[in-house]
């Protein structure tokens, strides 16, 4: 069972849904959360701009084709991604985009940071999108903080590491399993976040699953309005293994899927060695080597 959680309650600190919420990330490691400030209608808006971004001509998503650059940004088609090296690459498609730095920052140099790749339609893309980044991202941070009382640490502790995140806004079309599937052929494989915490919005459709400590599967969803949230790999070891960074994966079922992830990471720089252990992790680092094993064509290059 995966565990429902009210935002507004953990706004609030009440103790009994800070207790869930500690429960939720050390067992299961995913949850699901509604009351945030993101309304359903909204939602759905978003997803609706990325399908109309989806359904656009090949040639056209392949002006921005992430395959052409260094980073992930910008159209990945299918097979762009290999999570799990015993499966084929995923058949889904993907648009990636990441926090724009200022004209000259240096940092932009860094493939986390790489500059956007925005498309000429539909109308009004880069508009909705960046918009619903920066509310996905406030709806994010505050579930860092109530993450971070539920573990002990004060609301504060993850604030300074987040001032310039490594934040990757994703959007997910999964299209209908196809005929020729085999099983080594998935929407996305088995595998675990990267990074700290993913908020995950859907447009309801049933294909995600997660992994339970029995090995066994438990089917998870949340419709527009509402969020998945799991934790990455940067989490358990920030945390000593107290967050757990949970398996999952997407099969594909007979109908179209869109997802859309915010995988919320902090600044490059930021140390995400376990609290107190004296060691250096750089969290640029982590991510920035866990995507060279993703990508194909960084891989490639």
């Amino acid at each position: 069972m995966i565990p429902r959680l009210d935002a507004e309650k953990l706004a609030r600190g009440e103790a009994a849904e800070r207790a869930r919420l500690r429960e939720a990330a050390t067992g299961i490691g995913f949850l699901t959360v509604y009351n945030t400030a993101i309304s359903a209608a909204r939602m759905i808006r978003l997803l609706d701009t990325y399908r109309a971004f989806f359904r656009l001509p090949q040639v056209d998503k392949a002006r921005i084709d992430m395959a052409r650059t260094g980073a992930n940004r910008g159209w990945g088609a299918s097979g762009a991604e290999q999570v799990d090296p015993e499966a084929n690459p995923n058949y889904k498609q993907v648009f990636d985009c990441g926090v724009p730095l200022p004209e000259g920052d240096p940092r932009s140099a860094l493939p986390v940071y790489a500059p956007n790749l925005w498309p000429d339609s539909p109308p009004g893309f880069q508009d909705e999108i960046e918009a619903y980044f920066r509310e996905a991202s406030s709806v994010a941070m505050q579930l860092l903080r109530a993450i971070a009382q539920a573990t002990g640490a004060p609301a504060s502790y993850f604030d300074t590491a987040f001032e310039t995140p490594m934040a990757l806004l994703r959007g997910n079309y999964y299209p209908a399993r196809p005929a020729w599937a085999t099983e080594r052929d998935v929407g996305i494989a088995t595998h675990t976040d990267y990074g700290c915490l993913t908020l995950l919005a859907t447009d309801g459709s049933p294909g995600l699953e997660v992994r339970t400590r029995g090995g066994g599967w438990i089917a998870v969803a949340a419709p527009p309005g509402e969020f998945v949230i799991n934790f990455g790999e940067m989490m358990e070891i920030w945390t000593a293994g107290q967050v757990r960074a949970t398996p999952h994966r997407v099969i594909g079922t007979d109908d179209e899927r869109i997802s859309v992830p915010l995988f919320f990471n902090p600044s490059y720089d930021t140390n995400v060695a376990p609290m107190g252990s004296g060691d250096a992790i750089l969290a640029g680092e982590h991510l920035s080597r866990r995507f060279a094993e993703t990508y194909r064509h960084l891989q490639a290059s």
